[in-house]
């Protein structure tokens, strides 16, 4: 799995890059970590091994602030405008001509929705997406809910929630599909099932694909 350092406005990301086996990789995926852990999450790395099987390219995005060895994420439009750098520099090299999907865990997940039309996503990809952030003691008002986050992706999306997460659970919508597997916010109870989803989407998504080119050609 080769690694790759991308330059952004932010400082260095770093990539991690797989090719499926066999034919030519039919799309792209890029996955960003959560706001305090790294690319080696279990269920992104379930998520990794649905997308090869299914003959996607799979970028693992480690943010600068990471790479920095910080463990504090950086603010959200620093985390969007690196992520959007990388996601064009992939585009214009290692998945040029692909389709790529946006994806990520937990703060990740908002990433890639938040910039999901800043990079022409084809698709989005949530593991557990957080979309209430836990109430803080003694607060005077409820936590703000994130579903705007969601609910302003155009394109098509997965969301994997574990029943329990205390984030809470997104709601579906259309063009939005909601797997709920067994488990906490770290989906770590149940990755076959996780896989399982993600393995899902993929396939209806190449199915959508092909009935548009078909559509196209008529």
């Amino acid at each position: 799995m080769p690694e790759l350092n991308v330059d952004t406005p932010r400082g260095p990301a770093r990539v991690h890059l797989t090719l499926p086996d066999g034919s030519p990789p039919r799309a792209g995926l890029m996955l960003g970590h959560g706001a305090g852990g790294g690319v080696g999450a279990p269920d992104l790395q379930a998520a990794r091994g649905a997308a090869l099987r299914a003959g996607l390219t799979v970028a693992l995005v480690e943010q600068p602030y990471r790479v920095a060895g910080r463990r504090s994420p950086a603010p959200a439009a620093h985390l969007d405008e690196a992520w959007v750098a990388v996601a064009e520099q992939l585009a214009a090299d290692r998945l040029r001509g692909l389709p790529i999907i946006a994806g990520g865990r937990s703060s990740g997940a908002r990433v890639a929705c938040r910039t999901a039309a800043a990079i022409d996503a084809a698709g989005v990809l949530c593991l557990a997406f957080p979309l209430l952030p836990p109430r803080r003691a003694g607060a005077a008002k409820p936590p703000v809910s994130r579903l705007a986050e969601l609910d302003a992706v155009t394109v098509p999306t997965l969301v994997v929630q574990g029943v329990n997460d205390r984030f809470g659970m997104p709601p579906e919508a259309p063009g939005r599909t909601v797997a709920r597997v067994a488990g906490d916010h770290a989906l770590r109870s149940d990755l076959p099932a996780v896989a399982e989803a993600v393995t899902q989407w993929l396939q209806t998504q190449r199915r959508g694909r092909r009935r548009s080119a078909r559509a196209a050609r008529s």
